[in-house]
């Protein structure tokens, strides 16, 4: 199975070159994030003529998460347990939930589409709802794993945290001012390690940036963020046998702000002779 994560920053403005990757990269199964549009207005029918099934959740013009697979999906599942909700001056534990989460399970592995909140400022209410997503994510894939001992689960998209010092190549985020790089956020993340998930990628793929600003010539002079992954529990990393970060998507007219991170998983009971994504 090749599986990918892209924030498409638009799926009506970019549905062509999404679908056109798929196609060209041969990739099973696409986890989309900010697709900002409802049900109504996904545009189904290219994906559908390319060979793919889309299942998503869409509220409005903003957020939006989907899952587009050219094999069978099951188990849809619209959000996670746990789930916080938001709205901007609401006080109450039952905020509405937005669309930021849809999971389904193609052949033996679950995936999700994520989109994590941004925070917004450090001191933002929407800081808060960020963290208080990233701890209920990990507490639902944890139980989860209990529930299901060994089998694969992945854990994709736009989680607006750079882990490490060396995924950040954007000099105006400043350490102490700047979302996605605080300890708070940095913390949250590398809690999913403690619920038995790791970055999939990253030991094949080191070094890289998966998002790019559209100001300040930041694509040019590769000034940018790794925020875009796939975690993955142990049933689901020992089966992964390459992964790249496709740069090249930030290039041509009208790209994504994000770029595809994909990979290949390798199932011994496929015989798909597709040549390697390298």
């Amino acid at each position: 199975m090749r599986l990918a994560t892209w924030n498409v920053n638009s799926i009506r403005t970019r549905h062509g070159r999404v679908v056109d990757w798929l196609v060209n990269a041969d990739v099973d199964v696409l986890a989309m994030q900010e697709i900002k549009c409802k049900p109504e207005q996904f545009p189904l029918e290219p994906f559908e003529a390319a060979g793919y099934d889309v299942v998503l959740h869409g509220l409005s013009q903003w957020n939006g998460v989907a899952i587009a697979s050219r094999l069978p999906m099951t188990d849809v599942q619209i959000g996670f347990a746990g789930q916080p909700g938001f709205e901007k001056g609401y006080e109450g534990a039952d905020a509405p939930l937005e669309a930021r989460a849809i999971g389904a399970t193609v052949g033996d592995v679950r995936v999700w589409s994520l989109y994590v909140p941004n925070g917004r400022a450090l001191d933002d209410p929407h800081m808060d709802y960020k963290l208080r997503f990233l701890r209920a994510l990990a507490d639902d894939s944890a139980r989860w794993q209990a529930e299901n001992p060994g089998a694969a689960l992945a854990l994709t998209g736009d989680f607006n945290v750079v882990p490490f010092d060396h995924d950040l190549g954007d000099p105006s985020m400043i350490p102490g001012v700047s979302t996605h790089i605080s300890p708070a956020e940095r913390d949250a993340f590398h809690a999913f390690e403690q619920a038995g998930l790791t970055d999939v990628v990253r030991p094949l793929v080191p070094e890289g940036y998966t998002f790019w600003d559209y100001k300040q010539l930041r694509f040019p002079r590769n000034e940018g963020l790794r925020i875009d992954f796939i975690l993955g529990s142990a049933g689901l990393a020992d089966r992964v046998v390459d992964a790249r970060i496709d740069r090249d998507q930030r290039k041509g007219d009208a790209p994504s702000d994000h770029v595809p991170v994909v990979v290949d998983l390798h199932d011994d009971d496929d015989d798909d002779d597709r040549p390697m994504i390298f």
